[in-house]
């Protein structure tokens, strides 16, 4: 028998307090940086804001996925972007129902931040979530509540379950949501300080059989853009989460597994959560930046179809998402093609300073990065 307590249980609940002292330090550092890259992107061109923008958005899906276990295909990904951005591809169109729905709920939480939060919209993107009404292969409630039985987070094999949480029973869901969505809509406060009680309310209630996260992440998302009063997506909280994933659930877990209402703890790690997706945002500009800078150093420079296609495949993932950099091995794979037109191909991208060797590489384990004209 479970003898943990939970938060919903408090008498005051839901009236959730934290230490503002205690957290202006950070927010101060966050606002800091909110208004320097805001500062960046003023002073960069409309292409590379549409470039950065369509980066983010595409870590955005593919990372608050990610948190849940749930791997998507980045290219099924981009090719739902561009669908429904309108944006001319040369790709074959690979994106999935699934990739074009959620690509939807990302879009639809930063472009229309100020419309109304409403039980049809809630259902909406919970639809878009599961089109087949299946998550994985199980038969799951979509656009509606979840059951009647209870809802619980837990983990471990069968017979050895560890209890996380438990949520509150359906029959309260109505009433909880009513609260929930009034509050929500409330414009009176748009802290960044309301976007992270959103996320963690969102994940108490745990209205939904599944997607909980990924929808409270995304409401999350819209009041933060709505507190910046801007559509353009310019950092991917999602992305921070996934990089310390381990830590966001310890401190949800904490944080929903107890009495008290004070939620302090979980207010500071979202805030350090959001200052250092704030902070990779910046290093994601200022690669755009470099890659813009190759491509004019680069425009004289004759190469063929196999060679671009490499060089686009490794700019647009980024150094960092490519395991292992590119060897012969690799670019064969890529560009469908002998390994001694590979070798050749490489050795001929490296007299024309497109890459350079990976330091401590040579011989049979050679491999190159592309290089970068900083800017």
């Amino acid at each position: 028998m479970c003898t943990k307590q939970w938060i919903w249980t408090g008498r005051n609940y839901p009236y959730f307090t934290y230490n503002q002292k205690y957290l202006d330090k950070i927010i101060l550092e966050v606002k800091y940086n909110q208004g320097i890259l805001n500062g960046i992107y003023t002073g960069i061109n409309s292409k590379n804001i549409q470039q950065a923008s369509l980066n983010l958005l595409t870590l955005e899906a593919l990372d608050t996925s990610a948190i849940e276990g749930n791997i998507l295909n980045r290219d099924s990904v981009r090719s739902s972007i561009a669908k429904k951005l309108g944006i001319d591809s040369l790709n074959k169109d690979v994106s999935t129902i699934h990739t074009d729905g959620l690509i939807d709920i990302l879009l639809d939480a930063s472009n229309n931040y100020n419309k109304e939060f409403t039980l049809q919209r809630l259902f909406g993107w919970h639809n878009a979530l599961f089109p087949t009404g299946y998550s994985s292969h199980t038969k799951i409630n979509v656009a509606q509540f979840r059951g009647e039985e209870e809802m619980q987070v837990v983990s471990g094999l069968h017979g050895q379950e560890n209890v996380h949480y438990i949520a509150p029973p359906r029959k309260q869901l109505d009433t909880e949501m009513a609260i929930y969505l009034e509050w929500l809509n409330d414009n009176t406060d748009l802290s960044i300080i309301k976007a992270g009680i959103a996320h963690l309310w969102f994940v108490i209630i745990h209205p939904l059989d599944d997607g909980n996260g990924r929808v409270a992440r995304a409401i999350s998302d819209m009041l933060l853009a709505r507190e910046l009063n801007q559509t353009t997506k310019l950092f991917s909280i999602s992305s921070a989460i996934k990089d310390d994933k381990i830590n966001y659930y310890k401190i949800l877990e904490s944080s929903t597994n107890q009495n008290s209402l004070d939620i302090t703890l979980w207010l500071e790690w979202l805030l350090n959560t959001l200052l250092q997706a704030l902070k990779n945002s910046r290093k994601s500009i200022q690669y755009i930046l470099d890659k813009t800078s190759f491509w004019d150093f680069h425009k004289d420079t004759i190469l063929n179809e196999r060679q671009l296609k490499l060089l686009n495949k490794l700019l647009d993932m980024g150094i960092d998402n490519f395991k292992g950099n590119i060897n012969t091995r690799k670019y064969a794979s890529i560009t469908k093609t002998s390994k001694t037109t590979a070798s050749r191909e490489l050795k001929d991208l490296l007299n024309k300073n497109c890459i350079i060797q990976c330091e401590g590489t040579s011989g049979r384990n050679i491999s190159y990065e592309v290089l970068l004209i900083k800017k």
